[in-house]
Parts: C-alpha cells; structure tokens; sequence
C-alpha cells in the first residue's frame, strides 16, 4: 500500500467519528473494568437464575486464558478491557417501561436518527422490534399478537425467567431463527 494511501487511512482514523452522535439520559452505568464480580454483579441485576451466572462465569474464566490473536497485516492498538464499562441501564421504572408509550422520548428519537423503525412505523411495516440501548431491552413491538401464533419474542432478561428450559436447551449454541413477515 502507498505511503499516501496509509496516510488517509490514518487520518481518517484519527478523525471524530462525524456520524456519532450522544443520547443524553440518566442512566446507571458501572465502573470501568471486567472481574467475576462484574459477571456477577450483571447476573444480579438482572434477576438470572444460578445455571446463566455459572455458564457466564465458565464463560468468563475461559475467555481469560485467551490470547489476542495476531492477523497478518493487521494492526490496532491492544485493547485494555479494564477501560470498559460492561453495563449500563436508562433509569426507568422497576420492571421497565410495558408499552412504547412509557419509554423515554429522548430513547425513541435515539431510534429515529438510526433508522430503525418503532411505534407506528414498526406496527404499519408489519416488523417485530426489540429495542435494546446500552444493556437492557426497553421496548418490543408483536410480542402479543406473535404469542398467539405460539411464537416467542421477548427479551433475553425476561425469557430466562419465563423459558428457562428453552435457555438451558439452546445456551452456547447456534439456533436457527425462522423469519415470519407479518400481514399489514
């Protein structure tokens, strides 16, 4: 590759990221840094049952005795995993927001500046949406009426706690995931 050519990768890189951009809410965030208790303390926020937080925890002690491969020509700083912050919530209510209604606005105009279709663009288009922002779930479209069809679309959070055997059957594996459209 050209000298100039890496000189445009490099400023590119090294430019701000002009399409970014913030969602100011309130939201309780933990610290920097990634320990078992940063697994369990996720698990506890979250309600999980003891079979998920063991199968995190696995997860978790594996993933340290990995090493960071090395791909030819291919080069980026090392990422320092203890900078991360692994969780953060909008502050809502208790048990989350039950309808599109309840979510904080500043969450749904989030959602329109990245295009992604919620409330009655979701209901119109016939498009089953789960809104997730930072690390929880705060919305779905269909979950009613794909329930009559004994279709199952949740969040992973509520699903544990409604289907554990469905969690424990499929865990760690690759499922296939039929796609239905819905007529307007």
């Amino acid at each position: 590759m050209a000298e100039q050519e890496l000189q445009q990768i490099d400023d590119v890189l090294d430019s701000d990221y002009q399409a970014g951009f913030v969602t100011d809410i309130e939201a309780d965030t933990f610290l920097p840094g990634l320990s078992e208790q940063t697994v369990r303390d996720i698990s506890k926020i979250k309600g999980e049952p003891e079979f998920l937080l063991e199968w995190r925890l696995q997860a978790y002690r594996h993933w340290l005795t990995l090493e960071t491969p090395e791909w030819a020509h291919v080069h980026y700083p090392e990422i320092d995993y203890q900078s991360i912050s692994y969780y953060s919530s909008p502050k809502q209510k208790k048990d989350g927001p039950k309808s599109l209604d309840e979510v904080d606005p500043e969450l749904l105009r989030t959602y329109e500046k990245l295009g992604v279709p919620l409330d009655e663009r979701a209901r119109l288009a016939g498009v089953a949406v789960d809104a997730v922002f930072d690390s929880v779930s705060v919305a779905n479209t269909f979950q009613d009426k794909l329930a009559e069809d004994g279709i199952l679309f949740m969040p992973f959070s509520k699903a544990v706690h409604e289907h554990p055997e469905l969690i424990k059957k499929y865990l760690g594996s690759v499922c296939r995931i039929k796609i239905i459209f819905m007529p307007h």
